[in-house]
């Protein structure tokens, strides 16, 4: 059995999953159409891209070594304001390491960065609004609870830039960023739970995490 059939049979599993809404948690409906608020790009966005920008940031091409962290498979819509699918629209993401380092020059940790850590990864929606992603499970480090961030672009316009949190994580609570979120439905919006996923025998965990954009883009 090769990896990349193994992938793809994990990613097809994993897809159905989201499609199906077994990993929804109770209330997500309710919560679809809640705006997603926006939050600061911080200063870690990648200053030099890396040569591999796909869905799976666990292997950069085709190194047979993967990325230290915990597998998470993290999926979910892009919604417009009237919660219609949006497709075409590119969803980046981009996260520290298991070792708290970003992939940025001036990043904290620099000399224990894991080099088998993508560190961003990109993904363009389909006909239902649905992205994929293969990375780890967000960790902390000094003055930042878990996190993960987003931006999302149609058309070649920015239309969002956000960030996703570990719903229980007792860090949110001590964490500038997420406490600047004064309406409980903002850091709802923004706090997922992230579980194991059902029947895997590593460790697996999965998110859902669906956006929903304060306008309706044209395209």
């Amino acid at each position: 059995m090769t990896l990349s059939w193994q992938l793809s049979s994990r990613r097809t599993f994993v897809s159905s999953l989201f499609a199906t809404g077994a990993l929804f948690v109770p209330g997500v409906f309710a919560q679809e159409l809640t705006k997603t608020p926006k939050q600061t790009e911080g200063p870690f966005f990648p200053d030099k891209l890396p040569l591999d920008t796909d869905n799976d940031l666990l292997r950069i091409n085709n190194s047979i070594t993967p990325a230290v962290g915990s597998i998470t498979h993290l999926g979910g819509k892009i919604l417009d304001a009237r919660g219609n699918p949006i497709r075409n629209a590119q969803v980046e993401i981009w996260q520290c390491d298991a070792n708290g380092a970003y992939l940025h020059s001036q990043t904290d940790n620099k000399e224990k960065t894991d080099k088998n850590f993508q560190g961003f990864g990109r993904f363009v929606t389909s006909s239902t609004g649905d992205y994929y992603f293969r990375t780890i499970k967000p960790v902390s480090y000094p003055g930042r609870t878990p996190h993960i961030h987003f931006k999302i672009l149609k058309n070649g316009k920015e239309l969002l830039t956000t960030q996703c949190y570990v719903k229980g994580d007792p860090g949110n609570e001590r964490d500038g960023i997420w406490r600047s979120l004064r309406d409980p439905k903002d850091r709802e919006a923004l706090t997922v739970p992230f579980e194991h996923l059902p029947g895997s025998k590593i460790g697996e965990f999965a998110a859902n995490f669906n956006i929903v954009l304060g306008m309706t883009p044209a395209g």
